[in-house]
């Protein structure tokens, strides 16, 4: 069946599953630092608890931010980041070429 004609129940479910998987990915790879994922993906740990905090605004739901960051990680944000090392210079490189990357997407999406 093709994702697009799939009841929005049914699409939901089956992204919230994927969701839940990238989730439990990310807890076990706790060696992958976000500053790598924001480097190479434009995205990272921090990236996907924002997008949660602000879907559950939009639904009226309270979810501070730390909260949505505690449940991304598995944990306290605050231990999580506690065991990253610092960011090398290098990897700020990139993260911000990669940040560039991702807003000139967005605005040729437009």
């Amino acid at each position: 069946m093709d994702a697009a004609k799939m009841d929005e129940a049914t699409r939901d479910r089956i992204e919230a599953a994927a969701f839940r998987r990238l989730l439990a990915h990310l807890r076990l790879r706790d060696d992958v630092q976000n500053i790598d994922l924001m480097g190479h993906a434009g995205f990272c740990r921090n990236c996907l608890a924002d997008w949660l905090h602000e879907a559950a605004v939009e639904a009226g739901i309270d979810l501070p931010v730390d909260a949505a960051r505690a449940h991304v990680c598995g944990e306290p944000y605050a231990a999580f980041k506690g065991r990253q090392p610092p960011a090398t210079p290098d990897q700020l490189a990139r993260m911000e070429a990669s940040l560039a990357e991702t807003a000139r997407r967005r605005e040729a999406a437009r």
